[in-house]
């Protein structure tokens, strides 16, 4: 039988960020930003998640990220790189 899915965390990222050792803030961001662009709720997702990982883990990097998050500082999720961001580049120059 196969485990329900969690809605705020659908493919498990920052319940396995959590779960890393020595994980670090960079890293945490880029599983963050993974997250992210699943989310269609990410304020309220991140609410939830925070409460059920903030006070375990309160200085874990991905717990500064959820809770900026939650108050809707969170990072826009962005594109970088490839040939789209070379050509939005050479415009601006």
């Amino acid at each position: 039988m196969q485990e329900a899915k969690d809605p705020d965390d659908p493919r498990g990222v920052i319940s396995a960020a959590y779960a890393m050792e020595r994980v670090s803030a960079a890293e945490c961001r880029s599983i963050f930003l993974d997250w992210l662009l699943e989310i269609d709720r990410p304020e309220e997702a991140a609410r939830r998640l925070l409460a059920r990982y903030g006070l375990a883990w309160p200085r874990h990097p991905m717990t500064l990220l959820l809770a900026a998050a939650a108050e809707g500082d969170a990072p826009p999720p962005r594109r970088r790189g490839g040939a789209a961001g070379r050509r939005r580049s050479a415009a601006r120059g």
